[in-house]
């Protein structure tokens, strides 16, 4: 019997994929230095059938306090925790 290998599972859809933009709700620094929990806009780094790795540029913490050293949070791509990103208006030159 011939041997097959797949680089990933046969059929499988990922609702995000490595590059797209996404909304995570989670703590992090605002323009003013305070910690809030709200959205912030990240990157899709890494893709698994069943976590998702999304970077940020601002510093980002776990629940528990702890501030997340590579900016990298992981979140289940079905969670209500994350979002694609809203569509950002471009100012047009005057």
């Amino acid at each position: 019997m011939t041997e097959l290998r797949f680089k990933s599972a046969p059929g499988r859809e990922d609702i995000y994929q490595v590059g797209d933009r996404v909304e995570v709700f989670c703590d992090h620094e605002d323009k003013e230095g305070n910690r809030v929990r709200d959205w912030l806009e990240g990157v899709i780094v890494q893709v698994d059938p069943k976590i998702v790795a999304v970077q940020f540029r601002e510093s980002v913490y776990l629940t528990d306090g702890w501030m997340v050293p590579d900016h990298v949070l992981w979140c289940p791509p079905h969670s209500q925790q994350i979002r694609p990103a809203r569509k950002r208006k471009r100012r047009t030159k005057s």
